[in-house]
């Protein structure tokens, strides 16, 4: 009854869409900003006390399992699993190579890079997490480079490539619909259309939601913080940035109508190429020799400290520290809940614009390629930015603007190259589109979740969801400001919240992916014994066919011998015996009972 007045009420209002995913998803979203105009503070401390709660008894939990993830992809790359494809077996990739790669990155942590690449190295850098490495020193700095890798190269690619991986298989192999339900499908069957399988959307897509939420307003702090370096008399404050979420999301709704080939496409390839630009400025006009030389050696480095890190629990904290958990309560724990909220939206927007590639082409492209540009990228902002803050030093200017404010970060760095007011200008397009290309994706992504289907419902949903999340970002920034809170802690304690059952259902992937491809497997291997066993009977009625023809030969030949017959005459009728009975090689291969036509040779 509930569903049918639901339908009714899509109808009315134009809607393409499922009803109950659509509704519920969107009438939770609105209760949620109601309850936190209404209850800021209790809200806020609501939060508080759940982050608080799931870091100290579930942190271990978030940093095993994405270490985890990672192996089993590893693995179903490297396996006899590989060569399947995203699709039918003779799909073929929609998009190019570069388009792809642009796609997958702005879509995906372009507003990260920006916020943190220069931010963590210098947070690690000036407090080090480790007891016995001194601050400022050139430990400290290798340290600090090794961390910020982890947490921003294969280990969050790989937190979006298992979605990834898992929704283009199931959708565009089975053919089922495109959900998140749907990777389900081997423990859940028809019920993912069911009550379960729409629970599961509709956590998917708040979760969504909220994650990009907490983007946006870190990235919305970086341009508030940027607009203020340009115009010192604009104050970054709470008003500026909610300023900055509606001018942005205007923007990005305006890409939202023109649709996914056109709108993400355009503004990707745009995005990348002004941000590698910003990359390439710094190598040159910065110490280009020592960051040349600090690639390959950070890589190597980060490559041997990596299963030290993967598996770094901070399990002695509990002896060591006042909270009980530790330095990566704050870190860690916080970047793979924040990241595992974007898997949902991720991995559709992934698998959607995969389609046709293997998985081994998968994996491959989304983990390998973006992790490289994320550990060049780090090395050349980071090492730059450690290096003229003073390595060996106390500390500079970059590092006094990260203890005040982390979206500073980026703009004090500027501030050391020529033309800095030119500089800090283009990296605030770059954040704002970024900004722009996130909303885009999420949104087209969101509105998939809820149709089902490839094709994006009609435009007033797009709208709707691009609104939404413009909406939902600026309440958490206003949440902080009304809180008294720092507006990244309020940030941090609502996404830890919401990860949580997102990271349960990507935890859950692994297994019902891995069970879906021993499946496939196994039907493969009881096809390819079926024909093996049609091949050897068909061969058996071969060997019987050979015995039969030359007992029928050997008497022709002593019927011969006893009539003055030529040895030769018998030859010929042995072979034409032979060749009456045996079967044909097509027909031994084929199984297809029917004798061979064509011409024989001896």
């Amino acid at each position: 009854m509930a569903e049918a007045r639901l339908d009714r009420l899509a109808r009315r209002l134009g809607l393409e869409t499922n009803p109950t995913i659509f509704f519920t998803s969107a009438g939770l979203m609105v209760l949620f900003l109601l309850l936190l105009l209404v209850f800021p503070t209790q809200i806020g401390d609501a939060f508080g006390a759940g982050r608080e709660w799931i870091v100290t008894n579930l942190g271990w939990f978030f940093i095993i399992g994405v270490t985890f993830w990672l192996v089993f992809l590893a693995y179903v790359a490297l396996s006899k699993y590989g060569h399947l494809r995203l699709g039918d077996n003779e799909s073929r990739p929609e998009y190019s190579n570069l388009s792809w790669f642009a796609m997958l990155f702005a879509g995906g942590i372009g507003t990260v890079l920006m916020f943190w690449g220069v931010a963590e190295p210098i947070s690690h850098f000036s407090t080090p997490p480790f007891d016995d490495v001194a601050p400022y020193s050139a430990e400290a700095a290798s340290d600090a480079m090794s961390i910020s890798l982890y947490h921003l190269s294969l280990h969050t690619w790989a937190i979006f490539t298992l979605p990834g991986l898992a929704f283009g298989y199931f959708v565009y192999r089975y053919k089922l619909p495109l959900r998140v339900s749907s990777v389900f499908y081997p423990f859940l069957k028809e019920r993912i259309h069911g009550p379960i399988g729409k629970t599961i959307d509709i956590f998917a897509v708040l979760g969504t939601l909220f994650g990009l939420a907490v983007s946006l307003g870190l990235g919305t702090s970086q341009v508030g913080a940027g607009v203020n370096a340009l115009f010192p008399s604009i104050e970054n404050g709470t008003l500026l940035q909610v300023v900055v979420i509606t001018v942005l999301t205007i923007t990005a709704v305006s890409s939202i109508v023109a649709g996914l080939d056109k709108g993400v496409k355009r503004l990707s390839n745009i995005n990348i190429l002004m941000a590698v630009g910003l990359m390439i400025f710094v190598l040159i006009a910065g110490d280009t020799l020592f960051l040349l030389r600090q690639i390959p050696e950070s890589v190597g480095v980060y490559a041997q400290d990596l299963i030290g890190l993967a598996f770094w629990n901070d399990a002695m904290s509990q002896f060591t520290s006042e909270g009980g958990w530790g330095w990566q309560g704050g870190w860690t724990v916080f970047y793979w809940t924040w990241t595992v909220t974007w898997a949902p939206f991720m991995g559709v927007f992934l698998a959607r614009i995969s389609k046709g590639r293997t998985i081994r082409q998968f994996v491959g492209g989304v983990l390998i390629a973006p992790s490289v540009f994320t550990m060049v990228w780090f090395v050349i902002f980071g090492w730059s930015a450690m290096e003229l803050d003073g390595i060996g030093g106390s500390g500079g200017a970059i590092s006094e603007a990260v203890a005040d404010n982390v979206a500073l970060a980026m703009f004090t760095f500027f501030e050391n190259y020529p033309a800095a007011t030119l500089v800090s200008g283009i990296a605030v397009i770059v954040v704002a589109l970024f900004f722009a290309t996130s909303s885009d994706s999420a949104s087209l992504v969101v509105d998939m979740l809820c149709v089902g289907t490839a094709d994006s419902g009609p435009t007033r949903q797009r709208v709707f969801w691009g609104v939404s999340e413009g909406m939902l970002a600026a309440s958490l920034i206003i949440l902080g400001g009304v809180t008294g809170r720092d507006g990244l802690a309020a940030l941090q304690q609502v996404i830890t919240v919401i990860g949580l059952p997102i990271f349960i259902l990507n935890f859950l992937m692994v297994f019902s992916l891995y069970k879906s491809l021993r499946t496939e497997r196994h039907t493969a291997v009881e096809a390819q014994f079926a024909g093996l066993m049609a091949r050897w009977r068909f061969m058996g009625r071969a060997g019987a066919g050979q015995r039969g023809a030359s007992a029928r030969a050997a008497a022709l030949q002593g019927a011969a011998v006893s009539s003055g017959a030529t040895t030769g005459s018998a030859a010929a009728t042995e072979r034409s015996a032979t060749d009456g009975a045996a079967p044909s090689e097509t027909e031994i291969e084929t199984g297809s009972g029917e004798p061979d036509t064509g011409t024989r040779t001896d």
